[in-house]
């Protein structure tokens, strides 16, 4: 499922010489559990019980509004004509976005509850699915120009078909740019954790009241960056972008306000070879 926020908070402090932050959905961080496993099946985060009120915390929050989706917005870069699939596109806003500069997007979902949100903000005309990234997708071979990923793949425990998938549907050199949870922050969150070893953890959170557990497989960096290799991608772009200055100020920690920059999310830019 697409857009996840899961570290935007208060709590700051400084490591060999580097500044952080963990962020949550508004402050709402509770408990974390961590599941040790070499067990490669999923456990999805069931965004159908919460679709309403995840949809609602994205829609203005720090991390999505200030900081993931402009991220992506600007690697997007012109996508005027460009024929765009949308990766776990939640309830639509960055399919909104990139349609209102002249996109032409596809997008799909596993949660039938987030395509309803979707439907109501894109209109009928916009061709949205359910399916499920790591599974075959329902597409024909070179159909888009780019794909995008907001916070998704980080559901996964292995990229690998996935990301073959991906490019798959895509067009010769087509781009993939995604974002998932940035790597440092499993082991910076969890003391005595292995940051090498591939890990499944889950975050039980509250979302405009409503208590819900998002699962997820943490993956250190070379992991990631060997798997977009071997599915056949180059790296055109590695980022830790700053945070939208337009965000108001009754949203920003009074420990970032003085900063340009934190660490939540790792964006890449990717090319099909």
């Amino acid at each position: 499922m697409g857009h996840s926020a899961q570290h935007l908070g208060l709590d700051t402090s400084s490591r060999g010489g580097i500044q952080w932050c963990r962020l949550s959905l508004d402050c709402c961080y509770t408990r974390r559990k961590v599941i040790q496993t070499r067990d490669i099946k999923m456990a999805a985060s069931n965004y159908d019980s919460f679709a309403k009120e995840y949809a609602m915390e994205n829609e203005s929050s720090l991390l999505n509004a200030y900081y993931e989706r402009p991220a992506m917005l600007e690697l997007a870069a012109d996508v005027a004509g460009r024929e765009i699939l949308d990766i776990g596109c939640g309830a639509g806003p960055l399919a909104g976005e990139l349609i209102s500069r002249g996109a032409l997007v596809t997008g799909f979902d596993a949660s039938v509850e987030m395509l309803e949100l979707a439907r109501e903000r894109l209109g009928g005309s916009v061709d949205l699915r359910v399916a499920r990234l790591g599974e075959p997708l329902p597409y024909e071979e070179d159909s888009f120009d780019d794909a995008v990923s907001s916070l998704v793949f980080h559901y996964l425990p292995d990229w690998s078909f996935a990301l073959e998938e991906v490019r798959r549907v895509l067009k010769p050199k087509g781009r993939l740019i995604l974002s998932v949870n940035h790597p440092i922050l499993y082991p910076w969150n969890h003391k005595g954790s292995d940051y090498f070893r591939v890990t499944e953890y889950c975050d039980e959170v509250t979302l405009n009241g409503h208590a819900a557990e998002l699962t997820y497989w943490h993956h250190p960096l070379h992991v990631m960056v060997s798997s977009m290799i071997d599915a056949g991608y180059s790296i055109e772009r590695i980022w830790e972008p700053p945070y939208s200055k337009d965000a108001p100020q009754e949203i920003v920690p009074d420990s970032l306000r003085e900063r340009e920059a934190f660490l939540s999310f790792i964006f890449f830019v990717l090319r099909a070879n």
